[in-house]
């Protein structure tokens, strides 16, 4: 296990961005292919969604870095005036699981917004070790379920947002509201 000290984020520069979306790309498809066999429309999530993301108003763009070495990245957008933030793509790459990286990542993040009242983010319903870290590592709570019958109405498309559209919403209260 790594000690929270020695992880920490490097802005990624916009010139970074074609390589951080293909490393995300890659550790999100572990999941999907375990669970559904592979990725059948593409890579998720997709080119266009990942870098809307990234050029996305208040989008904040790191490396997670441990050991000198890029391990993983982060997405968050911060509101500066409401101080309820999101943290849009985390991942840990492929191959650097399991040795407490991505909870020494995320407390990165708190370390670096400590003003946040909120923190929100989202993870598809089959993603038990992503509702694992959020829920028991991190403390987020689960406070909405999106499906086809209850579409996110921030996804332009209207589905849940994952391959068969079941997404849970996490929040975690940082600071009293």
């Amino acid at each position: 296990m790594v000690d929270d000290q020695s992880v920490t984020l490097e802005l990624a520069a916009e010139h970074d961005w074609p390589e951080f979306g293909r490393q995300l790309q890659e550790a999100f498809a572990v999941a999907v292919i375990e669970q559904f066999g592979a990725l059948s429309d593409g890579p998720i999530p997709s080119d266009d969604d990942v870098r809307r993301s990234l050029a996305a108003p208040g989008a904040v763009v790191y490396h997670v870095v441990a050991g000198g070495t890029r391990v993983g990245g982060a997405v968050v957008t911060i509101d500066p005036v409401t101080q309820c933030n999101s943290l849009d793509f985390f991942f840990i790459a492929v191959g650097a699981h399991g040795r407490g990286l991505g909870l020494a990542a995320w407390r990165a993040i708190e370390r670096q917004y400590p003003q946040t009242r909120v923190w929100q983010t989202h993870t598809p319903y089959f993603e038990r070790r992503n509702i694992h870290f959020y829920v028991n590592k991190c403390g987020f709570k689960i406070v909405e379920y999106y499906s086809d019958r209850h579409p996110d109405p921030h996804q332009p498309d209207g589905d849940g947002g994952s391959p068969d559209g079941g997404f849970f919403k996490f929040e975690k209260q940082a600071m009293p509201v």
